[in-house]
């Protein structure tokens, strides 16, 4: 019954959260959001102590299950650790722990943190690898499978569908996802909570706190047959059958020894002080230092102080085809309202892309910049940033976003926008256009004569850096290809305007 308990709620929150990074219409986020938000980095990045003292005291109850239930990475791995198993029964043997690779991963983690979100950080935070994962390989998919719904409901003379934009927001990121998924599949096929027990800096921080837990699985020496059908159906190899002991610290609470164990020597229970079985180390393990216990405490403790369809054929009238936009060479990206700045933003973002399957507009796309690998940064070739969206501020589940209200955004600067005289069309061509003027929602483009008597008056346009908020629609609109003739710089800090 614990097991089926725990496969329930696995498979739950799995799909639930899976379905965040599919969810192109928003519905989803109304009423599941908050499941991004009590993922463990994420929470210790945006400060939100109550989420993260819940997950502390969970696991100081019942263990590491948010590991086999909440953690999204951690439920995929055990579909593929359950798809190896079909291959072959009995697979697993227990293994001794490999603590100097598991602690020296997490001080690299913990630095990678401190220095302003290095790329380290963001590869191996579980939470943003399975949301790459999602974004990157499986968003397409069920996007596609909508279109096609769309395309089958038109003819139907039915509306139920709609047909959206499926494009590859960068290569490198879905590179990175294919990588990972791979990798992570065929740890977990061999070797099951390989990963989580020896790379996941969440693994260990909570392997540590679980060694500690209320509630526990537990080995009756007396009832035991030394079958050893429990060590050969633990994912995470940490039933040492010889000792009777079991490495709560690697031990994920999946309840499957416990229900493979024909004599019920293995129960969900509170450690007893008297028995040699459920003291949770082996004689080896039992020697840990007090310095370094004292090491891995402060270092959680400081990981929490640290820290969140342009058509295929695009023609003007039938009559020429418009070329697509080209990205301008920004000095400063862009990133979005409610960051505060990029400095903050680099540090909280874990570039789990969440905002950027979010984001209605096609704006926020990966950064293929070194510096801030998979980060969203924003851009302007397939839409603008709509004053009155909000998705990415609702939806960022580590404070990299904070939430902000329309009202607010309206008057947030993230940038100013430059023309470009060589690009303009009035310049250029000799023809008027005004289109940057028009679609200016603050007012902060002007136009003005191109030349005093001119024979056709043309007008150029002046930006007023003071009341420009950075949101691109001049960018985007402007019809100029492939080049904007006006495109936006980003600031480094954000102010009120």
């Amino acid at each position: 019954m614990l097991r089926k308990l725990r496969v329930g709620l696995a498979t739950l929150f799995f799909l639930l959260v899976t379905a965040l990074f599919l969810d192109f219409t928003g519905t989803v986020h109304v009423w599941f959001g908050w499941m991004a938000k009590v993922q463990f980095l994420p929470a210790v990045l945006a400060l939100n102590f109550v989420v993260v003292a819940l997950l502390v005291l969970l696991t100081l109850l019942f263990g590491r299950v948010y590991c086999s239930v909440i953690c999204p990475l951690g439920v995929m791995q055990d579909i593929f650790a359950w798809l190896g198993k079909k291959a072959r029964k009995n697979r697993y043997t227990y293994s001794p722990a490999k603590s100097w690779l598991r602690y020296a991963v997490l001080v690299l983690f913990i630095l990678s943190l401190a220095l302003g979100g290095g790329v380290l950080a963001r590869l191996i935070a579980p939470y943003s690898a399975y949301g790459r994962i999602a974004g990157s390989l499986l968003a397409p998919v069920w996007q596609w499978g909508n279109n096609a719904l769309a395309y089958l409901a038109e003819r139907a003379d039915s509306y139920a569908f709609y047909e959206t934009e499926v494009w590859l927001k960068s290569g490198l990121t879905l590179g990175v996802a294919v990588v990972t998924l791979l990798v992570l599949a065929v740890l977990a096929w061999r070797g099951g909570r390989t990963y989580c027990n020896t790379i996941c800096p969440v693994g260990t921080v909570l392997g540590f706190l679980s060694r500690f837990s209320w509630l526990r699985p537990v080995i009756d020496t007396s009832k035991c047959i030394d079958c050893g059908l429990c060590a050969k159906n633990c994912k995470a190899s940490c039933i040492d059958l010889a000792g009777h002991s079991i490495d709560y610290s690697r031990c994920v609470a999946c309840m499957d020894c416990i229900e493979k164990c024909r004599k019920g020597a293995i129960s969900y229970a509170h450690k007893s002080s008297g028995c040699t079985s459920c003291k949770g180390e082996s004689p080896a393990q039992e020697n840990v230092s007090g310095s370094r216990r004292a090491f891995l405490a402060g270092g959680a403790a400081f990981v929490a102080s640290t820290a969140l369809k342009a058509q295929k054929m695009k023609v003007d009238g039938g009559l020429a085809t418009i070329e697509d936009k080209v990205a301008p060479k920004r000095e400063k990206h862009i990133v979005p309202s409610g960051a505060l700045s990029a400095r903050n933003f680099a540090q909280h973002c874990t570039a789990c892309q969440l905002c950027v399957s979010a984001c209605p507009n096609g704006v926020l796309r990966p950064s293929s910049d070194l510096s801030r690998l998979m980060q969203p940064e924003m851009s302007y070739e397939r839409g603008y940033c709509r004053p009155e969206c909000t998705k990415c501020a609702d939806v960022c589940p580590a404070g990299a976003i904070r939430p902000i209200t329309r009202e607010e955004k309206s008057s947030v600067q993230i940038g100013h926008a430059v023309w470009i005289r060589k690009n303009c069309i009035p310049v250029r061509d000799g023809q008027a256009c005004g289109n940057c003027e028009r679609h200016c929602p603050t007012g902060a483009i002007q136009m003005v004569p191109l030349e005093e008597g001119g024979k056709k008056k043309l007008k150029i346009p002046v930006v007023n850096t003071e009341r420009c908020i950075g949101c691109g629609a001049c960018e985007n609109l402007c019809p100029a290809r492939p080049f904007s003739a006006i495109y936006v710089e980003g600031h480094d800090s954000h102010r009120i305007i």
